[in-house]
């Protein structure tokens, strides 16, 4: 079983910057591949980023490449996404996902352990 917590939402104006963090629980962070995925008003749930077990292999959607940037920590049971250049379009509820990838890393089914998610609001 893993815990994920997600924090470091809030307000920013368009053109700023943030940084999510997702803690982990457990002793088997390091085991799992950890993904960002976003929730925006009225929209499905879309993939944003993952990092392999190692953070060796990194995947973005289209949309945050050259703007986001996902890493983890595994000394410390934690993965973040920073997000420059935000733009209004990125207002969503972000989460934090875990999971043992036996398919593509951008598919919400790969991922068994989910954060309640973080706010993020992105104002023009």
């Amino acid at each position: 079983q893993v815990q994920l917590v997600e924090s470091g939402g809030g307000l920013v104006q368009a053109g700023g910057s943030l940084r999510l963090s997702c803690a982990a629980s457990g002793r088997t962070f390091s085991s799992y591949a950890m993904g960002w995925f976003r929730q925006g008003p009225g929209k499905e749930r879309e993939f944003v980023a993952t990092t392999s077990r190692s953070g060796g292999s990194i995947y973005y959607a289209d949309s945050v490449k050259g703007r986001f940037t996902i890493s983890r920590d595994n000394a410390k049971n934690t993965v973040y996404l920073q997000m420059n250049s935000l733009k209004p379009e990125d207002t969503s509820v972000y989460y934090c996902s875990a999971g043992r990838l036996s398919g593509s890393p951008s598919r919400i089914r790969e991922y068994d352990y989910w954060g309640q998610g973080t706010h993020v609001t992105v104002s023009s």
